[in-house]
């Protein structure tokens, strides 16, 4: 059972990125100061390296943009709330969850103040929060967070959107995992319908 355990927790570890951070840690438009190549050049190679499933390498390098992202814009600034978010996603990648989970909540409480609680950003941080959530068992937690994500989503983006569609797997992944199977297949084929509706916007 632990062993069972222990796999879906890596398995959703691997999913995280297809989840979250692409589409609500990028910075808003104007937001950056000249200069923040740098920074942009650190934020691709974490991204690279988690996507090659190179979690010890993106380490030092995720530990370096959090700390450039600090000194060069403050602890209130979207930027520095996204370098703490992926900072958090390879901690949660290597089996880090305590660090992982207080750097999410820190990433989300910022991005929060700076854009607002129903931006597409906030609905990012709680999907990764409640991914974190299920692979724990922390199945109740997982729920709102996923609710929540859902709801920002479905209000910022329309209800047809892609983004809409991962929250909508991700809770019923959720559902499956609980054995609620009527309740995730209700959530897969919503999704599914989605999909089809975009099929260049989709996985």
């Amino acid at each position: 059972m632990a062993k069972t355990q222990a796999m879906a927790g890596q398995g959703l570890r691997r999913r995280l990125a297809a989840l979250v951070l692409l589409a609500a840690c990028i910075v808003p438009a104007g937001a950056l100061a000249q200069g923040s190549d740098d920074l942009a050049s650190l934020r691709e190679q974490v991204m690279a390296l988690h996507s090659q499933g190179k979690y010890a390498e993106a380490t030092p390098l995720a530990e370096r943009y959090a700390d450039l992202a600090r000194r060069r814009h403050g602890e209130q600034h979207p930027e520095f709330a996204t370098a703490v978010g992926w900072l958090a996603t390879i901690y949660f990648s290597q089996g880090r969850t305590a660090e992982a989970e207080a750097l999410y909540k820190r990433a989300l409480d910022i991005t929060e103040r700076a854009l607002g609680p129903d931006h597409p950003a906030v609905a990012t941080l709680l999907a990764n929060l409640a991914t974190l959530c299920r692979a724990q068992g922390r199945y109740a937690d997982a729920e709102v967070l996923y609710r929540r994500s859902l709801a920002i989503r479905e209000k910022a983006l329309g209800a047809n959107h892609p983004d809409v569609a991962a929250s909508l797997e991700g809770l019923a992944g959720l559902y499956q995992a609980q054995g609620r199977t009527g309740d995730a297949e209700l959530l897969y084929g919503r999704a599914r319908a989605i999909r089809g509706k975009a099929p260049d916007l989709g996985r």
